[in-house]
């Protein structure tokens, strides 16, 4: 798993990791072109993208998508704060509890896999309290969203200005 700020390049870490790799790789999209900006921000990560990598575009349903990709493959699932702020903002709400077994389901599902995954999610419980109670929900929600998927994870780095921090699991202690 890979989280940080906005541009700390945890993107950048995915795809130079699966790119490294040298087996098929599944990209799993959770971007929405919902204006014209988006959509071109959109184009510029797939133009970033290896031709020979498969893209699922899944803005709401990550476990069916994880389910359709060939074992062998490695997914990178990017990510998982669009996702949530996607399914906050889906008519009705899906309601928190929800989403937070999902993303132990999903969680799971990426674990049992005998391909690899990469997950990128956003860490924004470091900056400003958000002025809105959306906002504020947005914020809680995505940190318990984060570390349910985090405790299937066998790594977790802190992505700051391009460079990985490994993230220690508390059940491993400190050294």
């Amino acid at each position: 798993m890979f989280t940080g700020g906005v541009r700390s390049g945890k993107s950048d870490a995915a795809l130079t990791a699966a790119a490294a790799s040298g087996v098929p790789v599944t990209f799993i999209a959770t971007a929405e072109p919902g204006d014209e900006e988006m959509t071109e921000r959109i184009a510029r990560h797939r133009a970033q993208r290896p031709a020979g990598w498969t893209t699922l575009e899944a803005t709401h349903d990550l476990i069916g998508a994880v389910r359709t990709v060939d074992p062998a493959d490695m997914i990178i699932v990017d990510c998982l704060a669009i996702w949530v702020s996607n399914r906050m903002l889906d008519d009705p709400p899906a309601p928190g509890e929800q989403l937070v077994e999902e993303a132990g389901c999903l969680a799971r599902e990426l674990a049992v896999r005998p391909g690899r995954s990469l997950v990128v999610t956003n860490e924004v419980g470091s900056g400003v309290v958000p002025p809105t109670p959306l906002g504020r929900d947005f914020r809680d929600l995505l940190g318990v969203v984060n570390q349910a998927v985090v405790r299937a994870a066998d790594n977790a780095y802190l992505v700051v200005a391009g460079r990985l921090l490994p993230l220690v699991d508390p059940a491993d202690g400190l050294r």
